[in-house]
């Protein structure tokens, strides 16, 4: 199986049009994109994606963030990339989190800021090591949405399984 990585365009980069540069930027990598989607997300979805840093001072406003209370558009856009050492790729790609340390070649570095209340509106996240990819990857996707098999999976049968049809 290849490694995986889940990287997420956030709203801020949605809102600043800077989804086909960040994309051309992980596809250098020789990444591929194994599922994507453009989603509105929720706050209980956020809230467990960033389970790591709850009870930080800062998580109300990370999760805000990510939710597009800050910005025009509250979308954002997942994208899971495989390949040999996907996850350092993308991580050097894209830069430090703190987009005023990051590389000015990488994405934070090139795009990203500190607003006035001290937010890093950073414009992408990346999974930081296999385990997380991996927690994240089944939080926003599944197995039928990804192209590759990148973790076992299973069958099940469920019954009164509701799901929006096109009219």
């Amino acid at each position: 199986m290849k490694e995986a990585a889940l990287v997420i365009i956030k709203p801020d980069g949605i809102s600043k049009r800077l989804v086909g540069h960040v994309m051309n930027k992980f596809a250098e990598t020789g990444v591929e994109i194994a599922a994507m989607k453009i989603a509105k997300t929720n706050k209980e979805l956020v809230e467990e994606h960033y389970r790591h840093i709850k009870g930080r001072p800062f998580f109300n406003d990370v999760v805000e963030y990510l939710l597009g209370k800050y910005h025009k558009q509250k979308k954002l856009l997942a994208i899971i990339y495989c390949g040999k050492d996907a996850i350092k790729k993308c991580r050097k790609i894209a830069g430090a989190t703190n987009p005023e340390e990051a590389d000015p070649s990488s994405i934070r570095g090139a795009f990203g800021r500190i607003t006035t209340n001290g937010i890093f509106e950073n414009v992408v996240h990346v999974s930081s090591d296999k385990k997380e990819a991996e927690r994240e990857i089944k939080l926003w996707f599944k197995p039928s949405d990804i192209t590759d098999t990148i973790y076992p999976t299973r069958l099940k049968v469920i019954e009164s399984h509701k799901e929006k049809v096109w009219a």
